[in-house]
């Protein structure tokens, strides 16, 4: 970046600044007349020196040209303007002023306005260029630079620093020619009150600006502050597994509260800084309005100075405070915001990042990444400068299946991040072919190469959208867009330095991986995840995901379909009694009060758990139903049974989990609401909330305290109606079961069902996923319901997803795109041994015709690999494979000899 924060707003706004600053020399003028209007009015309005001679009218709007002395001093009338009375003349020149009092507040306006695109945009720019920069971080720096710090840096810091960027030359242009206007105009009308506000600016100009130097310097100490404060809490929310499971609590909470208190000083230093230097500076401001009156109010009475012009230079002082007051703040503004400046350019130092920028180059044109893997005097230093690799040579031929054993070492994971291009610090040269591995462009070798390593990186969004993130280089085709949209936003780009594409494009290229289409991608998806162990958690995640039949009709219908298939084959079968079906006439026993009484699902929170019993709509609609007593005298009746089974248990006990309804935590609060229950007027309204939430979340078939007879079952049936009606008055978030209709806010696997599995029979989760199984198969619709479970979200670093999930999930993003090269530095942690060699397998038959290298801990894996590399003291050796090869090779080091010819 520029070092220098003027150079770079000049670089990249030139044209905008200076269109600004043209408008803001057309404004002054205005603002000139604007001043000298007072002095008018007073003069030959109020004073009526305009009929000093006796004269009844005088003109008003007359407009003269006159040429300088030194031109002859002729004068050329343009307009001899209207003859107006006194009054005239004093309301013509009064709306005069008006004029431009509007015409100057319009220019600022415009000014303004401009300014804060002007910022916006240049602001944009700023922060998408340092996003550019940190894809260009070296490996090496992503291990130093914290990623909380400089998302901090991008969001918050660079924010006064775009916010600088319209002021940067327009404000002090405007400002300053504001006050020279100002300044100039007292001078016309009198030298020594002019000389006198010259002096007191002078003097703002010299002191303020001195004495605001220790507050950059303790704002820089604040910066610095603020930045590690976000980075400590970063680290402290990324290892809070560490921080629980070893009871430092306290020491975390006294380490941030030492750093807040850090903080807390400093910005006191500086609010006592900062108000000194702006009690000094408005002191300065009302000593020219005490000479004005003094020295003015002396001249005036000695007649050296009429009262129109003692008026005209107040008013024309009392525009000169603001524009200076804000010049000085700018110029605080300028110094603190370089200093920002200054801490984000060596935050993105060019030693951390790469040489070069993202090429554009299409990996689609280039040779594959074959011939010899040639290293020639390969060193490499650990950070304290011990050796570990030492002048090491070898040539390996690729395309081959490479087994790195690290014996324990490092050293294999650090040759694989080599190989990899995630290390870049290590003398000598490695090249394949005739390329240097260091000088293949970044575009081509995000596609060519390919590394999984122990901690997999998963975006949030779908399994899906992870997939396929290694295809998507370049849009490849256009999505419809508002073309005046797409125009706009297209400008709006390029005047900001932005890329032009549009993210909602279609950029996923379905060449690469040999697919046709979306559909054709997701059943080679759906195939490689199978291959890795993964293909029955797709299923279940589909059976979990849930589908829009707006969006998809033809599946919605046939989702509908397998439900009345699945009903036929629970008849069919004598299995009707493991799945209790929903049915609008009837009540459910296997699910919630709340449940049979919405008889849908909310899709808002609004609608779910203690917030259904605070809501108006769903208490009006049982209070007509006549069940909001009962159901509040239900609450009270479980609280009492659970206040009875949970006395003297342990939080953590197995009958908490039981019955859910309060929690060990809560059992306190229900109790005292229990002991204001002796009579009905006792309790409040939000004691009856609490308990009218308690029934909500029973079942009877499954909690089994007796609490619902026939007669109620009935009632809570009627009851939907009004539920219904009461709900559909103001289109709440719920959506109704329908038995001939799939329901979009329900998962696949309950619209299936349509019901509820009994908890009366034994085994029945099993029986009926077997049942569900079956009636997909039969159905053809195992593929499209897989497809759904490709929309699983995986959530924040994918926690959503288990250890070995996600290492699934990173290796066939890696597949997918195929890779000339493939690197494997510990993705296979999380497996067993026995499945981590059928992956080993698979990696190997997968990826016939391109390179493979693995890091491996010892030989117990190495059989399928056709060449083996050893380290040791600083060398490598490498070998054929001799359970690979028909004939064996002894070890031998591989600086001594080229193997090439041994391998099969």
């Amino acid at each position: 970046m520029e070092k220098s924060l003027f150079r770079y707003i000049w670089t990249h706004s030139k044209r905008d600044q200076l269109l600004v600053c043209a408008v803001v020399l057309v404004s002054q003028p205005f603002y000139f007349a604007s001043l000298d209007l007072p002095r008018q009015i007073v003069n030959q309005a109020i004073q009526g020196e305009a009929f000093r001679e006796g004269q009844a009218t005088a003109p008003f709007l007359p407009f003269t040209l006159s040429l300088p002395e030194w031109l002859g001093g002729a004068s050329f009338p343009i307009f001899e303007g209207f003859e107006v009375g006194r009054i005239g003349l004093l309301l013509g020149l009064s709306g005069l002023f008006l004029f431009f009092v509007i015409i100057n507040g319009a220019f600022k306006y415009w000014i303004n306005v401009a300014k804060g695109v002007l910022g916006e945009r240049m602001l944009r720019r700023l922060r998408f260029d340092l996003f550019t920069m940190v894809l260009r971080f070296t490996p090496e720096a992503l291990r130093t630079v914290k990623s909380s710090e400089t998302a901090t840096i991008i969001k918050d810091e660079v924010e006064p620093v775009g916010g600088f960027i319209g002021d940067a030359f327009i404000t002090p242009v405007f400002l300053g020619m504001q006050a020279l206007t100002a300044l100039f105009f007292i001078m016309v009308q009198n030298v020594s009150l002019g000389l006198m506000a010259l002096a007191v600016v002078g003097i703002q100009f010299t002191i303020i600006p001195r004495m605001r130097r220790e507050l950059l310097r303790l704002g820089k100490r604040r910066q610095i502050a603020s930045r590690q404060l976000a980075g400590r809490i970063a680290e402290v929310s990324d290892g809070i597994e560490a921080v629980q499971v070893h009871n430092s609590y306290a020491w975390e909470r006294a380490e941030i509260g030492q750093r807040l208190y850090q903080l807390f000083d400093l910005r006191l230093r500086i609010y006592n800084r900062k108000f000194i230097v702006k009690f000094i500076n408005n002191f300065l401001s009302q000593l020219t309005p005490f000479f004005f009156y003094s020295v003015g109010g002396y001249l005036a009475i000695r007649g050296t100075l009429d009262i129109g012009q003692l008026v005209a230079v107040i008013a024309a002082y009392r525009e000169l405070p603001p524009p200076l007051k804000e010049l000085i703040d700018w110029d605080q503004q300028r110094l603190d915001v370089q200093v920002k400046y200054d801490q984000v350019t060596q935050h993105f130092s060019e030693e951390r990042l790469a040489p070069t920028l993202l090429a554009k180059e299409d990996a689609g044109e280039e040779a594959p990444l074959v011939g010899p893997l040639v290293a020639e005097d390969l060193r490499v230093s650990d950070p304290h400068g011990g050796v570990i690799l030492n002048g090491v040579s070898f040539e390996i031929p690729l395309p081959a299946d490479v087994a790195l054993i690290s014996g324990g070492a490092s050293v294999a994971s650090l040759m694989a991040q080599i190989l990899a291009r995630r290390m870049t610090t290590f003398g000598g040269r490695i090249r394949i072919g005739e390329q240097d591995l260091r000088q293949i462009p970044p575009a081509i070798a995000g596609q060519k190469i390919a590394y999984a390593g122990v901690d997999p990186i998963l975006f949030p969004g779908s399994i899906r959208d992870n997939l396929v993130y290694g295809l998507r280089h370049k849009p490849l085709g256009q999505r419809k867009e508002d073309e005046r949209e797409a125009l706009r936003r297209i400008r709006e780009a390029q005047r900001t330095g932005n890329p032009i594409e549009n993210v909602a494009d279609e950029w996923i290229d379905y060449t690469v991986v040999g697919a046709k289409d979306e559909d054709d991608l997701d059943r080679i998806l759906i195939d490689l995840m199978k291959k890795v162990g993964m293909g029955n958690e797709i299923y279940l995640f589909g059976l979990a995901g849930r589908i829009d039949p707006e969006r998809d009709p033809q599946l919605a219908e046939h989702l509908v379909e397998a439900r009345r298939r699945l009903r036929e084959t629970f008849q069919a079968e004598g299995m009707a009694d493991l799945v209790e079906p929903f049915d609008p006439q009837q009540f459910n026993d296997q699910s919630t009060i709340a449940e049979n009484l919405l008889f849908g699902v909310p899709t808002s929170d609004a609608f779910r758990g203690r917030n259904l019993a605070e809501n108006s709509s769903f208490r009006s609609a049982i209070d007509q139903a006549g069940l909001f007593d009962e159901l509040v005298h239900m609450g009270r009746q479980i609280a009492e049974t659970m206040a009875e089974i949970f006395e003297g248990l342990p939080p953590g006990h197995s009958l908490f989990e039981q019955f859910s309804f309060i929690g060990a935590e809560e059992l306190p609060e229900f109790e005292a609401i229990l002991r204001r229950s002796r009579s009905d007027a006792a309790l409040t309204k939000e004691d009856r909330t609490r308990l009218l939430s308690l029934p909500l979340a029973y079942i009877e078939a499954r909690h089994r305290l007796g609490l619902i007879d026939d007669k109620l079952k009935v009632q809570f049936v009627q009851a939907r109606g009004y539920v219904r009606q009461e709900f559909q008055k103001v289109e709440a978030d719920v959506e109704f079961y329908d038995p001939e209709k799939i329901c979009a806010a329900a998962p696949v696997r309950d619209n299936l069902l349509f019901g509820r599995v009994s908890y009366r029979v034994a085994n029945a989760q099993a029986r009926v996923a077997e049942a569900i199984s079956a009636v997909v198969k039969g159905l053809d619709l195992l593929e499209d319901i897989e497809r759904v479970g490709l929309d699983r979200q995986v959530g924040t670093a994918g926690r959503l997803l288990t250890a070995q999930e996600r290492a699934s999930v990173n290796l066939v993003r890696c597949l997918v795109k195929r890779p000339d090269i493939l690197v494997i530095d510990g993705a296979l942690a999380p497996f067993d041994e026995t499945r981590a060699q059928k992956m080993i397998k698979l990696l190997i038959e997968l990826g016939r015709g391109r390179s493979l290298f693995m890091v491996l801990p010892n030989d117990r894996q190495v059989e399928d690999f056709d060449i083996l590399m050893r380290f040791g003291d600083g060398q490598i050796t490498t070998e054929s494979n001799a359970g690979r090869t028909s004939e064996a090779s002894e070890p031998q080091p591989a600086n001594a000899q080229r193997i090439a010819g041994e391998v099969a």
